[in-house]
């Protein structure tokens, strides 16, 4: 399929099931992306995740990433979810995961700019695997923004 063309959101759902391998589907005129149990997103502010999106793929285990303006969105492989005191510690650190049943707005088009106000930095791709939601957190909490925290 040849992105350029695309010109519906159903193209778009067929686009990203097909050349992705996501498990996307349309709600409310947008291609979602459902949190699921074997699909997670992490949500970091933008600073940290500059310098996760660094390590990781220092360390050859970075997946698809979207940024937003202010957070970008780590896709995940949900190998665990952090307990009461790691979230307590992500929630201070405006990092958020998801709970299974919600979903991530995905883009409508693959250049920088979209309707959704959304791009990938990493697009996902079927030879991409999604790296443990575990190893991004380990690495968030790792790198620190170089302020305060």
């Amino acid at each position: 399929m040849n992105a350029d063309k695309l010109r519906t959101i159903d193209d778009w759902v067929a686009f990203y099931r097909h050349e992705f391998g996501l498990p996307v589907a349309e709600r409310g005129g947008f291609v979602m992306l459902p949190v699921t149990s074997r699909v997670g997103v992490i949500h970091l502010p933008v600073a940290r995740a500059e310098k996760v999106r660094a390590t990781l793929q220092k360390h050859d285990n970075a997946g698809p990433m979207l940024a937003r303006q202010i957070r970008w969105s780590f896709l995940a492989g949900p190998d665990s979810r952090p307990g009461d005191q790691i979230m307590d510690v992500l929630n201070r650190l405006d990092i958020g995961i998801p709970a299974i049943g919600s979903a991530v707005m995905l883009p409508t088009g693959l250049g920088r700019w979209t309707r959704e106000g959304c791009y990938w930095v990493v697009p996902p791709t079927r030879e991409l695997k999604l790296p443990p939601l575990s190893a991004i957190i380990t690495t968030a909490l790792a790198v620190g923004t170089g302020s305060e925290d």
